[in-house]
């Protein structure tokens, strides 16, 4: 984040999801030292790696230019991602980087592996934006039915970059929207969040809007504090139906969850129990596939950098849009609000979301 063996990695069909990986980053971030570098090989040895993650260089964004010094003195030898020196010692110079996370629609409608997915639409896509300071996070969530053009297939939804071309095509659209380079992508199975769920003994949410549940029938979620287990957790945060302006509320929920879970992972009493964290470590890594540099020694020195970083530190938002609409060909859209765009863009290539101001998101 004494080593136990590992048992024989299950194949789960894979979901939507939307805070696994960042529960698996905070938790390290929370903990640190070398208990977290041991608990980054349980990563290594469940998580599937996706060979071929990225698009070919020359249509890719440049890489982010570096940053803020860490330490005393940088040492430009040492690659970015690498695990930071102690304090007092040099340190490297710390780059912005950009994080994509990709969920399933299917609800587990396939058995296929992670790494290889294709054929099926992204129903959950986020950007975590980690800035060259390492004093906060940010995560953007990008609305899957977003209308722009897919490169190589023209106009379409976005989710569709995901079903076409696999994870490649979907680094590129995004990297192609935000006009910044994608620097690691996970691809997450829904099923581990519910378990991380369960063994916090629950999440604590206030919900701002009352709803009967699609996903848990004869279920409502009440407005206020609400305690929720596993299956609750997912079926409040996959819940569109309920909603007059339908997957708008449904990321603004998304991010709730995701809030609470770091909430409670961070608690003392988590940190404090090594079974746990280590049970939390082994029920999120089965259930992840990364691509080849997103191992145990990038987010070990990821954590060490990020380790004053708390809950409040980590900031969410919805990326521009400008209502609902239908295509040419009758399909449901969300329209892009590429004049608001601009700001995020700049904000992403010049490492300055912590002066971005976004708006609420929603039909309009």
């Amino acid at each position: 984040m004494s080593e136990t063996p590992l048992a024989p990695r299950k194949r789960h069909p894979w979901r939507i999801t939307w805070g696994v990986f960042e529960a698996v980053l905070l938790l390290l971030v929370s903990i640190g030292g070398v208990y977290a570098f041991t608990l980054t090989h349980t990563f290594d040895a469940q998580t599937e790696k996706i060979s071929n993650a990225f698009p070919a260089d020359a249509v890719r964004p440049p890489a982010a230019p570096g940053g803020t010094a860490i330490g005393p003195s940088p040492q430009p030898n040492i690659r970015p991602g690498s695990p930071t020196p102690a304090p007092g010692a040099d340190a490297p110079v710390a780059q912005a980087q950009n994080i994509l996370l990709l969920g399933s629609d299917t609800r587990g409608t396939t058995d296929r592996d992670l790494a290889g997915i294709r054929g099926e639409r992204s129903d959950t896509i986020m950007v975590v934006h980690v800035p060259a300071d390492r004093k906060n996070l940010y995560v953007m969530s990008i609305l899957r039915d977003s209308w722009l053009e897919i490169p190589g297939h023209g106009t379409a939804k976005i989710n569709a970059a995901l079903s076409w071309g696999g994870v490649p095509l979907a680094v590129q659209t995004v990297e192609t929207l935000l006009g910044v380079r994608i620097d690691h992508v996970a691809v997450v199975d829904f099923a581990g969040f519910k378990g991380v769920t369960d063994l916090l003994g629950g999440v604590d949410i206030s919900n701002p809007i009352g709803f009967a549940s699609y996903h848990m029938k004869g279920h409502y979620f009440s407005t206020g504090a609400l305690h929720l287990n596993g299956t609750e957790a997912m079926a409040f945060a996959r819940e569109r139906y309920a909603f007059s302006d339908g997957d708008f509320q449904r990321v603004r929920n998304q991010q709730l969850i995701i809030q609470a879970v770091l909430v409670a992972m961070m608690h003392k009493s988590v940190l404090a129990d090594i079974g746990k964290t280590t049970s939390l470590v082994n029920s999120v890594t089965p259930f992840l596939a990364v691509d080849e540099g997103l191992n145990s020694a990038y987010l070990t020195g990821l954590a060490w950098e990020l380790r004053a970083v708390r809950e409040p530190e980590v900031e969410f938002f919805t990326m521009p849009t400008n209502g609902t609409g239908t295509s040419s060909d009758g399909q449901s859209i969300v329209n892009i609000d590429w004049s608001a765009l601009a700001a995020v863009q700049n904000a992403f290539k010049t490492d300055t979301l912590g002066s971005y101001q976004p708006e609420v998101q929603t039909i309009r």
